[in-house]
């Protein structure tokens, strides 16, 4: 594998497209030559071409997706974990995207390893990556009360497979430490402009604040494990019906996690919506109403990680480039304007449905 390995300062320097092919063989994937990268931030993920079919008894050969995991944020009991959820849901006939079992073939060279029952990630010279079918689709038209009700419909069925059990070793999103902690990450390592530190760190912990309140008048959450970020970008839409991609973020957390994110429009729209999403879900499994209350908060932590996020990414060369207003005072006053908007939507009644 001609590749460097990755570093935390330019974590995917050396992934060059002969890197990709190299570690695809080496698992035994051999690649015709065509790659394309798709567009992904966290990760790097590769559209690759294989020489042959997947399944012997198929004609054309195979199209994968092979997603190279960034150094240093998950580790590898926690990227097993997503895999043997994505599994656990395909064996349930929930349509999401499952890795697949690699086998190294024997001339494999001595630096790679497999890990998972079935063996699901590699690593190859410091790269840990995983091989998925190609499943094509369109984006949802969310605006249609029946695209909606089909979705709660897998929403439903995909918490049915989460409430089994909880994740052993990834994150549980159940309050704002994790918010907190980012926040003082960021004020730590004087990542913004000195002109908007003030009113943003401010606007930050009241934002905080009254999420901890909405919590605490919620009382104990139902957790389940879910897909996480589950945004219409990660749902695929086919003449089949929906499917999942993307478990990257999948965490313990309250059903309604896997629902607002799919919210748009004023509130009498999100309240259309909402029914309809419900509409589907409930007749798979029940909802408790009281989290309708969690939306707004659940809302402000993301929009606070969301800034974190891509702090924490800012010398990944891809980043600089889709969020160019990052380091401006206006980015950071937009932010605070809109944490002042959140503060004052945690204090508005609930979207009922």
């Amino acid at each position: 594998m001609t590749a460097f390995p990755p570093s935390p300062d330019l974590p995917y320097a050396g992934l060059t497209p002969h890197a990709v092919l190299d570690a695809l063989d080496a698992a035994g994937l051999r690649g015709d030559g065509r790659i394309l990268q798709l567009n992904s931030y966290e990760n790097r993920v590769f559209q690759v071409h294989l020489e042959e079919s997947l399944d012997p008894q198929a004609a054309p050969p195979a199209v994968v997706v092979a997603k190279f995991y960034r150094a240093g944020r998950w580790s590898d009991a926690q990227i097993l974990e997503e895999h043997a959820f994505a599994r656990e849901l395909a064996e349930a006939e929930v349509p999401a995207v499952a890795p697949l079992a690699l086998q190294a073939p024997p001339e494999a060279p001595a630096t790679l390893t497999l890990q998972g029952r079935p063996p699901t990630l590699a690593t190859l010279e410091g790269w840990r990556f995983a091989v998925s079918p190609r499943c094509g689709g369109r984006s949802p038209e969310l605006e249609d009360a029946s695209v909606l009700e089909w979705i709660g419909r897998f929403l439903g069925r995909l918490h049915t497979v989460g409430a089994r059990r909880p994740f052993a070793q990834r994150l549980t999103l159940d309050g704002s430490a994790a918010a907190r902690a980012s926040v003082q990450w960021l004020i730590d390592g004087d990542r913004l402009p000195p002109d908007a530190l003030h009113g943003w760190h401010d606007t930050c912990l009241r934002a905080l604040d009254a999420v901890d309140t909405r919590l605490r008048r919620h009382g104990a959450l139902e957790l389940l494990r879910l897909h996480g970020d589950c945004h219409v970008g990660n749902l695929l839409w086919t003449s089949a019906g929906p499917h999942f991609v993307d478990l990257d973020d999948a965490v313990n957390g309250p059903a309604v996690q896997d629902l607002w994110m799919l919210l748009g429009g004023d509130r009498h729209e999100m309240q259309a919506q909402l029914g309809a999403l419900l509409d589907g879900y409930e007749t798979i499994r029940e909802f408790d109403r009281r989290e309708l209350a969690l939306i707004e908060p659940l809302r402000t932590l993301r929009i606070i990680q969301h800034s974190a996020w891509i702090a924490r990414r800012w010398d990944d060369p891809a980043f600089p480039v889709a969020f160019p207003s990052f380091e401006s005072p206006s980015y950071w006053s937009q932010q605070t304007t809109l944490l002042r908007e959140q503060i004052a939507a945690m204090e508005d009644e609930p979207l009922v449905a």
